[in-house]
């Protein structure tokens, strides 16, 4: 039986992306002796995370899978009315992204900020029993959950596991400060947790060791690399977002590849074991705004993108399994 975690990075409409990638790999992995140990993300990573940790406790990796559809197709806008404005919004965000004098507000100053949230809780609440789930948690062997938020006043990076996430939790890993307002919990103000850990790995692996992953699978929508440099003030603001969301992802990653390192040596107890990272990667560059694009057809076509290469991504798996059987 092999161990595997599965770590969500945020980008907001782009981690439909996302929900593909475990529309596909949850199944699989049930079909192939794997036990899933752990589900983490950040902003829309964190919303596909609860998603599919509630439907898999519930009615198993089938039951993830339609949870996940269904809050999706929530998500998306409906109507030639609600198309409009989320076309007009998309392009309010480019504009003001590539630094044309476009009026700035804060969210505290303008309602339909705090309108925008509540419209999002309420859908997270339709499809996610959040009442559930310290029940769900409870459950013999229930993979970790763990959502990724920071602390506005304290400064701190702060994570919420299994039974305490609450749709407040996710509103508040998804809370971009310059389009929500913060979302208080326990009396403190968090944020996006893009500016945390994105996404939260150290929690997937502070466990017993017979819970610990052997595998960590990340799926990553920010893109590592770029190809031409950025000349344009909207190109430089897309990058810099890109590699900024990148920080802390590759920080936890060399720390996993170091201890791993220090294993292979025979430095640590048996209280550790090594780690396989792999990445499941969004292999394009979107514009900045088109994380706020909530069209069926963008979303469906990052869905499909998902599906498509997670399924390259087993694939490889497989291949590899038979190729060290062979020898």
């Amino acid at each position: 039986m092999t161990n595997v975690a599965i770590a969500c990075q945020g980008g907001g409409s782009h981690t439909a992306f996302t929900a593909g990638v475990l529309d596909q790999v949850l199944p699989w992995l049930d079909d192939h002796d794997c036990d899933l140990v752990g589900l983490s993300g950040t902003s829309g990573g964190a919303m596909s995370a609860a998603a599919a940790w509630s439907g898999y406790l519930d009615g198993g990796p089938q039951a993830a899978c339609e949870t996940l559809r269904e809050i999706w197709a929530d998500v998306v806008v409906s109507g030639p009315a609600e198309r409009a404005i989320n076309a007009w919004f998309v392009k309010l965000i480019e504009l003001n992204h590539a630094g044309a004098p476009v009026p700035g507000l804060s969210p505290y100053q303008v309602p339909w900020a705090d309108l925008g949230q509540q419209q999002f809780r309420r859908v997270l609440e339709r499809h996610v029993a959040f009442d559930r789930f310290p029940a769900l948690a409870a459950e013999p062997d229930a993979p970790k959950l763990v959502i990724g938020t920071v602390d506005v006043e304290a400064g701190d990076f702060e994570t919420f596991t299994d039974g305490e996430v609450t749709s407040e939790a996710i509103l508040a890993s998804a809370a971009i400060p310059t389009l929500f307002e913060a979302v208080e919990i326990h009396g403190h103000a968090h944020w996006d947790g893009l500016f945390s850990q994105n996404p939260p790995i150290n929690d997937l692996l502070a466990v017993d060791v017979d819970r610990k992953p052997d595998e960590l699978w990340i799926v990553q929508i920010n893109p590592q690399t770029t190809d031409d440099v950025p000349r344009s003030l909207g190109d430089i603001n897309d990058r810099r977002q890109e590699l900024s969301g990148n920080i802390s992802l590759n920080q936890e990653v060399r720390f996993i590849e170091r201890v791993n390192d220090w294993i292979a040596e025979g430095d640590l107890s048996d209280q550790y074991k090594p780690v396989e990272v792999r990445k499941i990667v969004l292999d394009r560059q979107f514009g900045f705004g088109s994380k706020f694009e909530r069209s069926p057809g963008f979303v469906g076509d990052l869905m499909d993108e998902g599906r498509e290469t997670a399924a390259d991504f087993v694939d490889e798996i497989e291949a590899d399994l038979h190729g060290h059987e062979h020898h």
